[in-house]
């Protein structure tokens, strides 16, 4: 494999010092026109690319930013990361996009990424649920803001959605048409999302005077698609089976709603389903999905906005200031849910 150039090779060829060559790139003009051009007949003839990561770090400003999600799978994400990007790029910065796949252990080896890398912040959607890779990111100092969760402390700022009042939007449309058992396709239990949206469906219950048995609780391990078709079999053999489900994101529900349409279930005269997210194939699928909105591309912006904020340079004497946004979800209506009862 080839060896890359470095700036001691250009110097060799051009028959100067290391730092006439530094000059000739960064202070052009305070090198003699005579060696300025054999410096840089030097560089084009080897091929030599400026190591942009190196001077970040000499500057100790680094032009990237760190996006970490739980699943680029999910369009919802991909308008998160949009988002940011739009941001970043506004403020002539890049954004390195990676993804957990809802894995502690790869959340933890990115975020060492990022600090081996020393990028300029990091937008983080936990995936683990003990706090302890944050902890560990934590001490290296590096500014972080945690987007689709609440901060539960005053040492970093967060970008989320009410997911309680989410759930219970959600629910109480459900309720609202007349059903009086529904089942809840949740995802991995371990995440803030799903419990949040549990805790509002439950509220939403309680407000119709049902109790919690009205919701029938079917975890999956992650948020995706086959993890909807495999709950919407377990849904299937259930004796007493709901009339209703509603599903902690869109993925989930386009997995249930495929596993009925296999079995011959019509939806939604025979169940009703609702989704999380409000993604762009929600709208498309072959019956269109009730779904509560989150504002991705808002929560992506805002979340770079508030991480560039506190890595100004110029921020004001008393310091930057942590803020917690709580962005508020809306009900999307569509047929899935519109059954005559």
């Amino acid at each position: 494999m080839a060896q890359s150039v470095g700036i001691k090779d250009v110097a060799r060829a051009a028959g100067v010092s290391v730092g006439t060559v530094s000059n000739v790139i960064n202070r052009p003009d305070t090198v003699a026109t005579e060696t300025r051009a054999r410096v840089l007949s030097a560089i084009d003839r080897l091929g030599y690319v400026r190591s942009e990561s190196a001077r970040q770090l000499r500057a100790g400003r680094s032009r990237i930013m760190g996006l970490l999600v739980l699943d680029m799978g999910n369009p919802f994400f991909v308008d998160v990361a949009r988002g940011a990007e739009r941001a970043a790029r506004e403020a002539g910065l890049g954004v390195m996009v990676c993804n957990s796949a809802q894995n502690p252990g790869e959340e933890a080896e990115y975020l060492s990424l990022f600090a081996e890398q020393r990028v300029r912040g990091v937008l983080l959607t936990p995936a683990d649920a003990t706090g302890r890779n944050i902890e560990t990111f934590r001490r290296h100092g590096i500014p972080f803001v945690l987007v689709d969760r609440v901060a539960e402390g005053t040492t970093e700022c967060s970008v989320s959605v009410d997911d309680v009042a989410g759930g219970a939007l959600a629910v109480r449309h459900l309720v609202d048409a007349g059903h009086r058992s529904i089942a809840y396709v949740s995802g991995p239990p371990g995440l803030n999302q799903v419990r949040d949206r549990r805790t509002g469906a439950l509220n939403a219950l309680a407000e119709a005077g049902l109790g919690p048995e009205a919701l029938r609780e079917l975890p999956t391990e992650r948020l995706d698609v086959a993890a909807g078709r495999d709950a919407g079999a377990r849904l299937l053999g259930l004796a007493d089976r709901p009339t209703a489900v509603f599903c902690a994101n869109d993925l989930l529900a386009l997995g249930v709603l495929q596993a009925m349409y296999a079995a011959g279930v019509d939806v939604p005269d025979e169940l009703a389903i609702v989704g999380y997210d409000d993604i762009e194939f929600a709208a498309a699928a072959a019956v269109p999905l009730t779904s509560v909105r989150q504002p991705a591309v808002t929560m992506g912006a805002l979340a770079a906005e508030l991480l560039l904020e506190e890595t100004e340079e110029d921020t004001s004497p008393r310091g930057h200031e942590h803020r917690r946004v709580v962005l508020q979800p809306e009900l999307v209506v569509r047929r899935s849910s519109l059954s005559a009862r």
